[in-house]
């Protein structure tokens, strides 16, 4: 590894020192240890290798490691230098900057004196001439003297040159290290507002427990237990627990409180101190620029090249007079041009540098010298500025690890506290959870009558595969019997029948309570419980969401399993809306449930999850209303035309009655047959012969298979109302289009065909019927299938949506858990260095005493110990 100066190529490793500026071109390659590195720079800079720190933008190099784990040598990246003795508190503050004075390296010559070597022009008669010698003296001791005075401005123009250069330098190592500070003060940042905001909650929720503690105890004192729960020491919720334990446990808190408030409060004190410090820190600058520097270094540049242009007209006028001289002697002058012509003219050039050049470059220096003082002193500025400010940085990065290892304490601390509140806790969640088992009890007696309803329907459903199966076996043994005989047909067991299926359910929960959901508020009402809906964070909203979304599943699946095709059926004398109020009964006792399993210290927003909730609340108990108001409308309306379809019934009768009298009559059968159907018609048969569902349908706006009668009452309908048309119609047709002239046997058999005519096409009006009825099941059948479809996507969104939620929140904890262990890993490195180093330090030290007890002897121990310790002296 070599020093190398100015151009920067590649292989070249350019390293600034931080505390003065100076820069060094290391030639060196991707191999290279950074070891080998600040050994190199010990010898330059002086800077001892345990006491540099070489920082890359934001990385540390480590002396372990060779340069190409950082990318290193680059033309376009510099290792900045800091010195780590210059940063402790005790360290002394840098002098003066020191300049080496140029006067003496390059002084004014001495004038020539007129008692000189002798010239041959002395000798001349012409006093012309007799003066040249002396001209071409003056004139080179001007050129000589004005050499002089610019080598000195030049030297002193680099000087200011480099030290604006150096204080550039310096402003990036202060960019270096102020960015590197801001890192870690960011973090540390982060931290400290996370645990404001845990602490700041948890101390709310635990002053609410102190200062509501007698509230707590009256409230449960105030709420009975159900007579068949209470006994002779528990007749309220406050027998639950102990209350002298509990009192007592409320002291220890309360001093426990107050303790840690206090504490923490002393805490936030020393971080508040930490951030003002900081950020006056990032505030503050030196007191001036590099780039200002600079400018007002190129400002004077122009003296440099006004005293380039004297000392070319001053070597100019040297060579005129050189030339002058030697022309005389050799007797070369111009005929045209006398010597005393030439003389002459050498007069106001003599003038002109004693008057004009040389006082405007010594005008020059003395400008450029003041520059050079200037700068000198703005370059000492920045040198303190910078050990002060590098001092405050390596303060504050102290403060930071203290602060990060208080960080652990607290935490550990607000753990404890709040493992020690626990207990108080059980004191807010006793009437939450009196309410929450009350409701369950509600839930549970729902959940049994929908759970013995679809243990009715699948009997159902099997007696109709029953019915379907005989009817098949019927079917097949009414064609083959005819061929094979029957005892053969009986051997081939095919004349056995399917059994009936008897779906029984054992009675359970036979031991709940009977209360229904109208008695939770009696029993345990939801003031007294304590639940509240305050102010809360939006994460918790999300958690109620999701806790309401997993505690209504379990209701969802009872309501999937009770639908038969898209609507629920009538079974075992449990009807549809019996079903539906059953469904939001559990339904609304898990949401109070819900409600009460919350931990007593979570508080929800007013505008959003509290409001959400409660109108949810609301909504159900305004369904189970309105569908209790409307089965009983509709019991109402049943009865009603149950009346009217037993008036129908009862006409009916007597005009098959009054009918078969006239038939008996004989001679009087077309006039009797004539007043039957005026009597039929005058009737309201129309009504009659829809039935009883239409009729609700139109007047209720209800769903059709909420009524939808049996498959016996229908075809016994069916079968009735062609009846009754039919002979309504054959006895009109009778009366209205047969001749007088056709004999009663001849009429009565007319009237049959055209009965038999007329039912026919009843017939075929009732299969189109029929197939209606089926394309229309069929479409809601196809609704019901698509809206289960957008259910379930929906629900699959929504545990998207809190998959996601979760999984930031790992991200998060896992961040600041890899951002812990790296911290760690960074103070163990720093300590293993130190270590490494001290081991280093005292090995050299021994192999330095080993080598002189083995190379002196025993004889010249003393003398070998004596020299080595004036060289560690030294």
């Amino acid at each position: 590894m070599s020093l190398s100066e100015n151009v920067v190529q590649r292989g070249k490793l350019v390293v600034h020192i931080a505390e003065n500026g100076r820069s060094f071109e290391l030639d060196c390659d991707e191999d290279t240890l950074v070891e080998s590195v600040q050994q190199f720079l010990e010898s330059l800079s002086g800077i001892r290798l345990n006491d540099q720190l070489l920082l890359y933008l934001d990385m540390k190099l480590e002396s372990q490691n060779p340069l190409s784990v950082y990318k290193l040598p680059s033309d376009d990246r510099e290792v900045f230098v800091f010195n780590k003795s210059k940063m402790r508190t005790n360290s002394a503050p840098p002098g003066p900057e020191e300049i080496e004075l140029v006067e003496n390296s390059y002084p004014d010559p001495v004038p020539p004196s007129s008692s000189g070597d002798p010239h041959p022009l002395d000798e001349a008669s012409d006093p012309a001439l007799k003066a040249l010698p002396s001209y071409e003296k003056m004139f080179r001791y001007h050129y000589q003297r004005g050499d002089a005075i610019y080598r000195r401005t030049l030297v002193k123009f680099d000087a200011c040159e480099r030290l604006a250069r150096e204080q550039r330098v310096q402003e990036k190592a202060l960019e270096i290290a102020r960015g590197n500070l801001d890192h870690f003060y960011k973090m540390i940042l982060q931290n400290y507002t996370d645990f404001v905001k845990c602490y700041s909650q948890q101390q709310r929720t635990h002053s609410n427990l102190l200062v509501n503690f007698g509230r707590d105890l009256e409230r449960l004192k105030s709420i009975k237990l159900l007579p068949v729960l209470q006994t002779a020491d528990r007749k309220c919720l406050l027998d639950f627990v102990k209350e002298d334990n509990l009192r007592k446990m409320v002291d220890d808190c309360s001093n426990s409180h107050r303790q840690f408030e206090s504490k923490v409060g002393d805490f936030k004190q020393e971080f508040g101190e930490l951030k003002r410090n900081t950020e006056h820190l990032f505030s503050s600058k030196a007191s001036i620029l590099s780039k200002d520097l600079e400018g007002t270094v190129k400002e004077h540049e122009h003296h440099i090249n006004e005293q380039k242009s004297i000392m070319q007209a001053l070597s100019k006028d040297v060579g005129l007079v050189k030339k002058l001289v030697d022309d005389c002697l050799t007797s070369q002058l111009s005929s045209s041009l006398r010597p005393h012509d030439a003389v002459s003219a050498l007069g106001p050039m003599y003038d002109g540098h004693e008057k004009s050049y040389i006082p405007k470059m010594q005008t020059c220096e003395r400008t450029i010298s003041n520059l050079l003082i200037f700068c000198k002193n703005k370059k000492s500025e920045m040198n303190t500025f910078v050990h002060k400010y590098m001092q405050k940085i390596a303060y504050i990065q102290y403060t930071i690890k203290d602060v990060r290892y208080k960080f652990s304490v607290f935490t550990e601390a607000l753990k404890r506290q709040n493992d020690q509140f626990e207990h108080l806790k059980v004191v807010r969640g006793i009437g939450p959870a009196y309410r929450a088992c009350l409701a369950e009890i509600v839930r549970r007696k729902a959940s049994m009558k929908l759970y013995m309803g679809m243990a009715g329907q699948l009997a159902e459903r099997l007696a109709v595969k029953r019915e379907s199966e005989v009817r098949r076996r019927e079917e097949f043994l009414k064609v083959h019997s005819s061929y094979i005989p029957r005892d053969i047909l009986a051997s081939m067991g095919l004349y056995d029948t399917p059994n009936t299926c008897d779906v029984n359910v054992a009675p359970f929960d036979t031991n709940l309570l009977d209360i229904d959901i109208s008695d939770l508020d009696r029993f345990a009402p939801e003031h007294l419980v304590g639940l509240s809906f305050r102010k809360g964070s939006s994460s918790m909203s999300q958690d109620v969401e999701q806790s309401s979304e997993s505690g209504t599943d379990n209701y969802t699946e009872y309501s999937n399993d009770f639908v038969d095709g898209s609507e629920l059926v009538e079974i075992a004398g449990t009807s549809r809306l019996e079903v539906e109020n059953a469904k939001l009964k559990a339904e609304l006792a898990s949401s109070i449930a819900l409600l009460c399993s919350f931990s007593p210290e979570i508080e929800f927003d007013d505008s959003e999850v509290g409001n959400v909730l409660k109108n949810a609340a609301e909504k159900t108990a305004e369904a189970l209303r309105l569908k209790d108001e409307h089965e009983k409308h509709l019991l109402d309306m049943l009865k009603v035309k149950h009346m009217q379809c037993e008036s129908y019934e009862k006409r009916i009768k007597e005009l098959e009655q009054k009918l078969s009298d006239q038939y008996s009559a004989g001679n009087k059968i077309g006039d009797s047959k004539s007043e039957i159907v005026m009597g039929a018609c005058s009737e309201p048969m129309d009504e009659a012969s829809y039935g009883s569902s239409s009729l609700l349908l139109k007047s209720g706006g209800i769903d059709s298979s909420m009524v939808e009668p049996t498959r016996d009452e229908k075809d016994e309908k069916d079968t009735m109302v062609g009846t009754d048309v039919g002979m309504v119609l054959a006895t009109s047709s009778t009366a209205d289009y047969m001749p007088k002239s056709l004999t009663s046997d001849e009429k009565v058999k007319a009237s049959e065909d055209l009965v038999a005519e007329l039912q026919n096409l009843l017939t075929e009006k009732s299969n189109q019927l029929n197939e209606m009825e089926i394309k229309l099941q069929a479409a809601a059948d196809e609704i019901t299938r698509l809206g289960g479809e957008l259910e379930t996507s929906r629900n699959l969104l929504d545990e998207s949506q809190m998959n996601c939620a979760h999984l930031e929140n790992c991200l998060h904890e896992a961040r600041e858990e890899a951002q812990t262990h790296l911290c760690a890993a960074d103070r163990r490195a720093s300590e293993y260095t130190a270590l490494r180093a001290s081991a280093v330090k005292i090995r050299s030290l021994f192999e330095r005493l080993k080598t002189c007890v083995s190379s002196s002897g025993v004889a010249g121990f003393s003398e070998s110990l004596r020299a080595l310790a004036q060289s560690l002296a030294k």
